[in-house]
């Protein structure tokens, strides 16, 4: 059984380097979209300050309109002062004059706040714009990276491909698809080895007889708390392995340190 496992141990290196080729293409993606989130955004309130500042010059030209109007009005309410001689009239036409001369006076303040505010909001729609172009132009160049960094992890990706599928025709079929059942389940190594009579997966403690069925290597056995395939990595299965001399380099490495 312990030869049987050294391909599907072999197979799920290029399998690993897979799934974190997927997270670091998934993280990318997310790259991307956030930078397109923002940038639309920003479209978003250029577009909506836009809108804003043509229906304030739509209101400031109907205003002037309007002052225009009472202006006109006034001017001619002047020219008939000339032509009235009675007293009781001349003041009528005064009271009426008053009433335009104020209307006209609350009429061009508006009019001037309007002006104001016209003038403050063309200076943000301007600042918008430019850090929209700055924002768009930045984002190109973001842009650009991630899509070649994703490029080269599709190219990196379809390699481990090819060398995944080439041991997976090597493999036991049955133990292959117990395999691959418990890789779509878990997303990370499923075929791991015991290390001080615990699962190196779950890091659960197991009993003495299940460290001993495993290193005598008869059987398929799982972790009975993770699932996991376990095995007994000091077999003579597996030396020479890529997966024993990565092992032999982690032990080295800790006996170092």
């Amino acid at each position: 059984m312990q030869e049987a496992l050294t391909t599907i141990l072999e197979l799920q290196e290029p399998d690993m380097q897979m799934l974190q080729l997927l997270r670091l293409k998934k993280g990318r993606k997310i790259e991307l979209e956030t930078i397109h989130s923002v940038e639309g955004a920003l479209r978003d309130q250029v577009e909506s300050k836009e809108k804003e500042v043509i229906e304030l010059k739509k209101n400031i030209r109907l205003a002037e309109g309007e002052l225009n109007e009472i202006s006109a009005k006034f001017k001619k309410l002047e020219a008939q002062q000339h032509a009235i001689k009675k007293v009781d009239e001349f003041n009528a036409l005064n009271h009426e004059m008053s009433q335009v001369e104020r209307e006209r006076t609350a009429k061009e303040q508006r009019l001037s706040e309007a002006y104001d505010k016209l003038a403050g909001e063309e200076e943000l729609y301007k600042t918008l714009l430019e850090s929209l172009d700055s924002t768009v132009n930045n984002n190109k160049a973001i842009e650009t990276e991630i899509l070649e960094s994703i490029a080269r992890i599709n190219e990196e990706g379809r390699g481990l491909k090819a060398q995944r599928d080439e041991l997976a025709k090597q493999a036991d079929p049955n133990i292959l698809g117990i395999y691959e059942r418990l890789l779509r389940n878990k997303r990370d190594r499923v075929v791991v080895p015991i290390e001080n009579r615990c699962c190196s997966g779950c890091h659960i403690m197991l009993t003495a007889q299940d460290e001993n069925i495993v290193r005598k290597g008869e059987l398929l056995v799982f972790c009975e708390h993770c699932s996991r395939i376990l095995f007994w990595q000091e077999s003579e299965a597996l030396e020479g392995s890529t997966v024993a001399t990565k092992q032999r380099r982690r032990r080295t490495k800790a006996s170092q340190t």
